[in-house]
C-alpha cells in the first residue's frame, strides 16, 4: 500500500468524538488566533495587492474584513496571504513554521461553499494539522535549513487533508489529493521579509483546496507521488536526509495540536526573534532600563534561526519583521513589540535608527544552550557605566502548549485584532461564538460575523455530522 493511501485510511479513521478533550480545545485557540491575525491581516498591503491583482469574481466564499465573497479558491489565496500577512500567526515546533494559516482560510473559504458543522470543521482542522506535522517529522529540519519555506512546502499536505476532510472524500480520493498536492509544494525562503512570504501561505491554502477539488473531480495522480524515486521525499529532501518510516508509526502518538501543541505569538514579526524579544523585555522592565543608558546590546539565537534574522538595517516593514536588531531596539525604546511597529515607515523612526548601530547579535554556542534547544536566546546589555545585564530564555513564552499564554491574554491578542475590522461589540460576539465553535450547526454562520457589518446566523447546537 502506498505512503499516501496509508496516510489517507489515517486521515478517514479521526472522528470528532474519539478527539481528546484537549485537542478540541487548542483547536478552537488555533481558530480564534487565526480569526484575529487574519482580520488585522486583511489590512495590509500585501493581502490587498493579492485581491485587486485577481480581480475574482463573485462567489460564496467571504473575503475576511470585507463585505466581499468570492470563489472558494480566491478566497483561500486572499485570506491566506492575509493571515500570515503580520506574522503573527500560531507556530508548532514539529512543523518548525506556521500550522493553522495553510489549513484554516482553505477550510473557512469551502465550509461557506458547501456548509459544514462546528465539529466536521473542527475535525478536519485537527486532521490537516496532524498530516503536516507528522510528515515534518519525517522531512524536518532538512528542508527548513536547505531553504525550503515549511509552513507551505509541508502545510499544503495540511490544507489538502483539511479539504479532502471536508469534501469527504474517500481514502482512494484523499491518497490522490496528497498526491497532488506534492506537485503544488513550493515556497524559498529566499523571499523572507517580502510580501512574498505570506503569498506562500495564500498558495499554499489555496493549492490544497484545490488539490482536494480536483481529486473529488475523479482528477488523477501518481499512487507513490511521495516514495517514487522522483517523488516529494527524494525531490525536496534527497537521500539520507529523510526518514519516511516515522511519519505513520506517530499518527495521534499525541495529537500534535496537542504536544506540543500550538505556539500563539504575543508579537507580530518572526518567531525566531521572540525569545531575544522576550529576554530584552524583561531585562529593560526589571532593570527600569532607558535608551541613552545603553552602550551596547548583544543576543545570541540559534543559528538556524539567526541566518534569516541577523537583518541590522532592515530597509522595508517586512524586513523589519525579521531583524533582530530591529526588534530588540523596539523592546528597549518602547518596552513592548506591537502591529504599530511594522507599518507604513515605522522601521525609519530616528530614535530606532540611533539605537540599531548598538544592537549585535550572534549564533549561541553550546556552552549556552544544549545542541538540541533551537528556540533559546541571551541578551546582555552593556551600560555606559559599566554595568552589564544579562538574561536567558530557554523558549519564548507561549511556544509550548505546556508553556501557553494564560486566556486573557490570548483574548487580548485576538481583541486587538479584530478590533483593527469590526466593531466592539461584533468583536466580543464573535469571540464568543468561536470559544463555543464545536456547538455551531452550521459555519457559515460565523464566517457571517467576519463582515465589517455582518448578523449572526448562527442556529442553536445540532447532532454532530463527522
Amino acid at each position: 500500500m502506498s505512503f499516501a493511501l496509508e496516510l489517507a485510511k489515517r486521515i478517514n479513521a479521526l472522528r470528532f468524538e474519539d478527539l481528546p478533550p484537549p485537542a478540541v480545545h487548542w483547536a478552537k485557540v488555533g481558530i480564534l488566533d487565526t480569526v484575529g491575525v487574519t482580520l488585522a491581516g486583511s489590512r495590509d498591503p500585501a493581502a490587498q495587492i493579492v485581491m485587486h491583482a485577481l480581480a475574482a469574481t463573485p462567489g460564496p466564499a467571504l473575503v475576511f474584513g470585507s463585505d466581499q465573497r468570492v470563489s472558494a479558491l480566491d478566497a483561500a489565496l486572499i485570506n491566506g496571504t492575509a493571515s500570515h500577512a503580520l506574522d503573527f500567526d500560531d507556530c508548532n515546533n514539529t512543523l518548525g513554521g506556521h500550522p493553522s494559516v495553510p489549513i484554516l482560510p482553505a477550510l473557512f473559504a469551502l465550509a461557506d461553499e458547501i456548509g459544514a458543522s462546528g465539529r466536521e470543521f473542527i475535525a478536519a482542522y485537527v486532521a490537516g494539522f496532524e498530516t503536516e506535522c507528522k510528515i515534518s517529522l519525517g522531512v524536518n529540519f532538512y528542508q527548513y535549513t536547505h531553504g525550503w519555506h515549511p509552513t507551505a512546502t509541508i502545510g499544503v499536505f495540511g490544507a489538502a487533508t483539511a479539504c479532502a476532510r471536508l469534501l469527504r472524500l474517500s481514502d482512494e480520493r484523499t491518497a490522490t489529493a496528497l498526491a497532488i498536492a506534492a506537485s503544488l509544494a513550493s515556497g524559498i525562503k529566499a523571499n523572507f521579509g517580502t510580501m512574498t512570504k505570506p503569498l506562500h501561505v495564500g498558495h499554499c491554502a489555496r493549492n490544497g483546496l484545490f488539490a482536494a477539488l480536483l481529486a473529488r473531480g475523479d482528477f488523477t495522480a501518481s499512487a507513490v507521488a511521495f516514495e517514487h524515486k522522483q517523488g516529494y521525499f527524494e525531490v525536496f529532501n534527497g537521500a539520507g536526509n529523510y526518514d519516511a518510516a516515522k511519519i505513520l508509526p506517530a499518527w495521534g502518538k499525541p495529537w500534535d495540536i496537542v504536544e506540543p501543541g500550538i505556539a500563539i505569538k504575543q508579537y507580530p514579526c518572526c518567531g525566531s526573534t521572540h525569545p531575544a524579544i522576550d529576554a530584552m523585555l524583561m531585562l529593560v522592565r526589571e532593570h527600569d532600563l532607558k535608551p541613552d543608558q545603553v552602550e551596547r546590546v548583544d543576543s545570541w539565537t540559534h543559528a538556524r534561526r539567526l541566518e534569516h534574522t541577523n537583518r541590522p538595517d532592515p530597509q522595508s516593514t517586512h524586513d523589519a519583521k525579521f531583524s533582530v536588531q530591529y526588534c530588540l531596539a523596539r523592546a528597549l525604546a518602547d518596552r513592548k513589540v506591537v502591529i504599530g511597529h511594522f507599518e507604513g515607515n515605522a522601521y525609519r523612526d530616528r530614535k530606532i535608527r540611533e539605537l540599531l548601530p548598538r544592537m549585535h547579535a550572534a549564533p549561541y554556542s553550546t556552552a549556552q544552550f544544549p545542541a538540541d534547544n533551537h528556540f533559546g536566546a541571551e541578551v546582555r546589555i552593556t551600560l555606559r557605566d559599566g554595568t552589564v545585564h544579562a538574561h536567558k530564555v530557554d523558549q519564548p513564552f507561549g511556544r509550548t502548549s505546556c508553556n501557553a499564554l494564560p486566556p486573557e491574554l490570548l483574548k487580548e491578542k485576538f481583541v486587538n485584532c479584530a478590533l483593527r475590522v469590526l466593531p466592539e461589540p461584533d468583536v466580543a460576539q464573535l469571540h464568543a461564538a468561536i470559544e463555543k465553535f464545536e456547538q455551531i450547526n452550521d459555519v457559515r454562520g460565523l464566517t457571517a460575523l467576519i463582515t465589517p457589518h455582518g448578523k449572526s446566523s448562527l442556529r442553536p447546537p445540532a447532532a454532530a455530522r463527522a
